[in-house]
């Protein structure tokens, strides 16, 4: 009997349970792992505020005060804060000097694993910094003696900081306020010890200009502050002369500077291709100095600047120094163009031309509201006009015929006499010096001698540089006597007199009168000397 073959009962696969696999235990022991870190985390976050409050004091050196805070994890570990005030860490007692409206610091996971002490971003928006007057009792308060040492920075490595949407106000002993818009501030490697990058965007206050500059400072040295190293370069433009009262143009500036604080070494050239003073005529203005900057109260020395006008080269140094601020200036031109110098002042044809020397100093007062530039500025010198050529048709002519008279020749029909060409060609040529001061935008002179052939002129008076009118008597001296001053029957009346007005055998001495005002100007006797 065949054997059949032995049946092996299948296992029932309920027979007993699974085992967990081994990813179900990597899983457990990395959440159990994840949970622990978090809780690590948690406890010893970094950007919690009580731990970033004393990076903020040294980021702004200021004592930090927050309205709203969260933290954020994704994509970087950090937090953000609104409604930020500043006071001053060594006057905390004082009036709030700024407030922020957001704040945004962001850090790296990468940075936290290896327990860097880093920051990636301190983003700032809404700023707002209010400084009391130079040398006022408010700004000493807030910036007492050894305070730069807030200004050190952070241990902490800032890797940017980021402001922007910002305002910078400085208020003026008069009460009023200097206006800084920042539209960007960044700066890079921000550390204690070390020097940053910087890259700031804004609006000059007065005048008012965009101004884009960019560079290195640092490393900072609070002990003394003005020996901080500081270099970089500049744009300022376009830049609103207008806003200086009196004069206008507008200029286009640029420049590269390098130094320490408190003497910052500066090379600068502007165009302004429109510049003009009250309704003078809008000239071409280009100029390049060399200047010394003080950073810490604002002083500048002036080593070298020409002003390219024209033909014309005006040298000046000197500086503008104090609080607020007044310029003094020493001016120099040689070989120039008289006509070049005038041009900017006058909105018709300049009066005189002819090359020009002079030197001069002067001084313009600090800017006030409601104060224009001519009424700021003095100015104490000596020119010479060696050939003068006047382009008044009346004035010329009244010289001419003086000089005519002068030197015994008689008149033509047409007024002139046959030894000079008619109007319309050869202009009168004359010589012009003498000491010059300007006031409250008058130019006065109490010895100005004038020259036209065949005889001199010793003058003084004013000229006003608003409305033009010119005020001047003095005496002619002649090369003849008196006869040949007038003709027909007022030389007939002068002749008795002729005696009076000699100076031994120089010829006559009559007082004469240069008066009127643009397009009326007038030579004329002033026998009387009632002009």
């Amino acid at each position: 009997m065949p054997i059949s073959p032995a049946v092996i009962p299948e296992r029932s696969s309920s027979a007993s349970p699974r085992k967990p696999g081994l990813k179900w235990v990597l899983i457990m022991v990395g959440l159990a792992v994840g949970f622990a870190a978090w809780r690590v985390i948690d406890v010893y976050w970094p950007y919690r505020y009580r731990n970033v409050e004393p990076l903020l004091q040294k980021v702004f050196a200021s004592r930090i005060k927050i309205d709203h805070y969260h933290r954020i994890y994704f994509p970087h570990p950090g937090f953000v804060a609104t409604g930020l005030t500043l006071r001053r860490n060594s006057a905390p007692d004082l009036p709030p000097i700024g407030s922020a409206r957001d704040l945004l610091v962001q850090g790296s996971w990468l940075d936290l694993m290896l327990f860097r002490d880093r920051v990636r971003l301190v983003d700032v928006e809404g700023l707002q910094v209010v400084i009391p007057p130079v040398g006022s009792r408010a700004n000493h308060e807030d910036f007492p003696p050894g305070s730069s040492v807030d200004f050190a920075g952070p241990t902490t490595v800032v890797e940017e900081l980021n402001v922007h949407d910002a305002k910078l106000d400085i208020l003026r002993v008069d009460g009023g306020r200097y206006s800084f818009p920042i539209q960007q501030l960044v700066i890079r490697n921000l550390r204690r010890g070390s020097s940053i990058s910087y890259l700031v965007d804004m609006q000059n206050a007065m005048p008012g200009g965009h101004i884009v500059a960019n560079g290195s400072f640092g490393p900072l040295y609070p002990d003394n502050l003005g020996a901080t190293p500081v270099s970089g370069e500049f744009t300022f433009a376009p830049v609103n002369l207008g806003d200086i009262h009196g004069i206008s143009g507008t200029l286009a500036g640029r420049g590269h500077f390098k130094g320490v604080l408190t003497a910052i070494e500066a090379d600068a050239d502007s165009v302004t291709p429109d510049f003009a003073v009250g309704s003078g005529k809008p000239t071409r203005l280009e100029a390049l100095g060399h200047l010394t900057v003080n950073g810490l109260n604002g002083n500048i020395v002036l080593h070298s600047v020409d002003a390219h006008v024209g033909a014309t080269t005006v040298h000046a140094s000197g500086q503008i120094v104090d609080a607020p601020k007044v310029t003094d200036l020493d001016l120099t031109v040689t070989k120039g163009r008289v006509e070049d110098i005038l041009r900017p002042f006058f909105k018709e044809k300049v009066p005189v031309t002819g090359s020009v020397w002079l030197h001069s100093h002067a001084s313009i007062a600090a800017a006030k509201e409601g104060l224009k530039f001519l009424q700021r500025l003095q100015m104490d010198g000596v020119f010479e006009i060696p050939n003068e050529r006047l382009t008044n048709k009346s004035t010329e002519e009244s010289l001419s015929a003086f000089s005519d008279r002068a030197q015994g020749k008689k008149e033509t029909v047409g007024g002139t006499s046959g030894a000079y060409p008619a109007s319309g060609e050869e202009e009168v040529l004359s010589s012009l010096k003498g000491p010059a001061r300007i006031r409250n935008g008058v130019v006065s002179t109490d010895g100005l001698d004038f020259q036209v052939p065949g005889a001199a002129v010793k003058m003084k008076g004013t000229f006003s540089l608003y409305d033009k009118s010119v005020h001047m008597v003095g005496d002619l001296h002649m090369q003849t006597d008196l006869s040949h001053v007038t003709t027909g029957f007022k030389s007939i009346l002068l002749k008795p007199f002729a005696p009076f007005f000699k100076k031994q055998n120089a010829g006559a001495v009559i007082p004469i009168a240069i008066t009127g005002s643009p397009k009326q100007y007038k030579v004329t006797q002033d026998l009387l000397h009632n002009k």
